[in-house]
């Protein structure tokens, strides 16, 4: 299992939307999207980061994926 870090900001969304399928990404609070990341078992990264950038290019990487499909 490969480790997420938050420059990695697609293969965290893949992650996401396999484990949260049907859900729009853009309805998904700041709040919980940074708890859904960290909680991730492959997440390895520093879990107190709160980076709005970092959240939106994850968001930005799982909308694109669920619009694709």
């Amino acid at each position: 299992m490969d480790e997420f870090y938050w420059d990695d900001p697609y293969p965290i969304a893949l992650e996401l939307l396999r484990r949260h399928p049907g859900v729009d990404p853009l309805s998904v609070s700041w709040e919980t999207l940074h708890r859904w990341v960290v909680e991730l078992p492959q997440f390895a990264d520093d879990t107190s980061v709160t980076s709005l950038n970092l959240l939106e290019d994850i968001q930005k990487e799982w909308y694109e994926e669920v619009t694709s499909r």
